[in-house]
């Protein structure tokens, strides 16, 4: 390998490009089917732990927008500042820009195409089970950091029931139920804070 390919292959600007550009190449359904994803090329790269991983997903569901912009430019000012967020989100979208504008330009013509049809209930399926695998994932993940502490866990599964039945039974909007999360942790770590004090 040449000076010139190395300087190119160690350079973080390029990497988080191609990191976020592949993402968002391959990635079938949203910010949620990402987050395996992410958390894998994350961890593999040495950028972030599964638990800063988690502090990334918390963030990005939070602030309003897309959740996979949101993710990539976190991580991109996380490792770059400005300029990586900037790079890291230009990658991201590029593909879908792209693709969607080749897609709208074709659908005319082939969106009654059984091989059409046929693909997009194929990628659904895998996108379903991709989602399904994250969850679960991030689940054990969760259930774990709090494990050691009687009082962290009942909160965090009483809370994950609570978004649960919100969200699955009652069809509750999930920036409320967000929102109420974000607002019961904070609740939860003052009084836990005020307990310990006393």
């Amino acid at each position: 390998m040449s000076g010139t390919d190395k300087r190119l292959k160690d350079n973080i600007y390029i990497q988080l490009f191609m990191e976020f550009f592949t993402l968002g190449l391959f990635t079938f359904g949203g910010g949620a089917a990402m987050i395996g994803l992410l958390e894998d090329r994350m961890s593999r790269r040495g950028w972030m732990t599964g638990e800063e991983v988690l502090d990334c997903i918390a963030v990005a569901q939070t602030l309003p927008g897309v959740i996979a912009v949101n993710m990539s430019i976190y991580v991109g000012y996380r490792m770059k500042g400005i300029k990586g967020a900037l790079i890291s989100v230009f990658g991201m979208v590029l593909p879908s820009f792209v693709i969607i504008i080749i897609i709208a330009s074709l659908m005319e013509n082939f969106g009654e195409n059984a091989y059409v049809s046929g693909a997009l209930k194929g990628i659904r399926a895998a996108t379903l089970g991709l989602i399904l695998a994250t969850a679960v994932r991030l689940a054990k993940q969760t259930f774990d950091k709090v494990k050691g502490s009687r009082p962290d866990s009942a909160f965090s599964i009483l809370l994950f029931l609570i978004a649960f039945f919100l969200i699955a039974v009652l069809g509750v909007d999930a920036v409320w139920v967000i929102l109420g999360g974000l607002l019961l942790g904070i609740g939860y770590s003052v009084l836990k804070v005020r307990r310990a004090g006393s």
